[in-house]
């Protein structure tokens, strides 16, 4: 199977500051599209319809185990934020979970200082990895997956990253958890939310800080970016209130660059941790990934070295 890349229109930017978030518009869309159906892990875990714990009292910082007792299948997004039992977690990768299953997943640690329960069960921390951390997870587990691992990531780059983004919101020491510093932000993040709003129809967005496209992010419908949108921007918004404010901004011309490369990228097919396949590319210093499930895309996701 080859990854069903569709056409995409890239849309007019909504700028704040030094973010601009581009939509992107799947116009072969059609009625029969985007009808597969799943629930989003942060309203399954609200619910506890899913339930996610460590892997057993001792726990394992790279795996959690995810219970869905619905009668849906539930997707978690590469690079989200599980807050809670003995550390906080983000997901290393997109996987979608079969409908009253129990699995293993990869996850990597966001939060160097602790290993005690504050809690039995894992909640959504509501907020999405920013770019440099979220480049340096796809980067090593796609890595790791040539190497024949699997969906392992590179710990100490990702605490080292961590570490970064604390230096930058002076949000408290290295090995604090990662929501601290989306915390200390809470006023200048609301107000890029306020300003920063899903464009209807999307099924995707591509974000850029000054002149650099850091991510893109493509779904199999708009309802399903619609629902992520705030969370997927979270972690953009967290760099683009460090960053410096430049006279030149990312062009639609930039942003079509990226996309057309996705869809001439050689796509290699790997396992899937849940449902359906996976595939990863590269091309020049970026690294993408593609979960396929039923000739749908759900969820595409390119990140640039930054």
């Amino acid at each position: 199977m080859s990854v069903p890349i569709p056409k995409i229109r890239v849309g007019k930017p909504v700028r704040h500051k030094s973010l601009s978030v581009f939509p992107l518009f799947n116009d072969e869309l059609d009625s029969e599209s985007g009808s597969l159906e799943y629930l989003l892990s942060g309203e399954a875990l609200a619910n506890d319809s899913v339930v996610v714990e460590e892997i057993d009292e001792s726990g394992s910082v790279p795996e959690l185990v995810v219970d869905n007792r619905s009668n849906h299948r539930v997707l978690f997004i590469e690079g989200e934020e599980l807050i809670g039992a003995k550390q906080n977690r983000i997901l290393n990768t997109t996987i979608l979970i079969d409908a009253r299953s129990r699995i293993k997943v990869p996850v990597s640690c966001v939060e160097q200082g602790r290993w005690h329960y504050r809690s039995k069960r894992f909640s959504s921390a509501g907020s999405h990895s920013p770019a440099k951390l979220r480049y340096a997870l796809k980067k090593s587990v796609s890595d790791s997956i040539k190497e024949q691992k699997g969906h392992q990531s590179d710990q100490s780059k990702v605490w080292e990253k961590v570490g970064e983004i604390h230096a930058e919101h002076g949000s408290g020491k290295p090995n604090e958890a990662l929501f601290a510093a989306f915390d200390s932000r809470k006023d200048q993040r609301q107000d890029f939310s306020q300003r920063i709003k899903y464009i209807e129809g999307a099924s995707g967005l591509a974000t850029a800080v000054g002149k650099q496209v850091v991510a893109v992010d493509l779904f199999e419908k708009p309802e399903t970016c619609e629902k992520v949108w705030d969370r997927l921007l979270s972690g953009p918004v967290l760099d683009a209130i460090v960053a410096e404010e430049t006279e030149q901004d990312a062009s639609l011309e930039d942003v079509g660059r990226l996309v057309e490369n996705v869809s001439k990228a050689d796509w290699e097919a790997t396992t899937a941790v849940g449902l359906g396949e996976e595939f990863r590319a590269e091309f020049e210093k970026d690294h993408a990934s593609a979960l396929v499930f039923q000739e749908n895309l759900v969820h595409g996701s390119v990140l640039a070295e930054c």
